[in-house]
């Protein structure tokens, strides 16, 4: 402190030591996650109610990334993820006398019934198998 031109002492409680020091300070290290432990995380995620970006945060994870990871497993790009299940068939025999007099496979008439959670689904006549697989696929979501 300067006063009037003089250097005035100041008593000192402690000394300082100026010395430079070399701090080692680390970026935290990024965790690379398997496949599936990517899978577990966002199957946490599809629990309804559950909120992304607590799961994230439960497993030091940036919400951007999970939601990433959804994407993947959606498209089936994370080992084992949202292909179509498998849904249960069941099939009858033919009534007497309705036996197809088609020669081509692909070209039979017959009558298809699928069950599903909200109803059954009849199919008859000749069978698009294109636009079947494509009905359920859109009842399998």
């Amino acid at each position: 402190m300067i006063v009037c031109g003089h250097i005035r002492s100041c008593p000192q409680r402690g000394i300082v030591d100026t010395q430079d020091q070399v701090l080692q300070v680390r970026a935290p290290r990024k965790q690379r996650r398997t496949i599936k432990e990517r899978r577990e995380i966002v199957q946490e995620t599809l629990v309804p109610g559950t909120s992304v970006s607590r799961v994230a945060r439960r497993h030091d994870v940036n919400a951007n990334q999970v939601f990433y990871w959804r994407k993947l497993y959606r498209e089936g790009l994370l080992g084992g993820g949202a292909a179509a299940p498998l849904l249960p068939v069941k099939v009858s025999e033919e009534q007497p006398g309705t036996a197809a007099k088609w020669d081509s496979p692909a070209l039979r008439s017959g009558t298809m019934e699928v069950k599903v959670s909200k109803g059954t689904i009849r199919i008859a006549g000749v069978i698009d198998v294109v636009a079947l697989r494509t009905v359920l696929e859109c009842l399998a979501r």
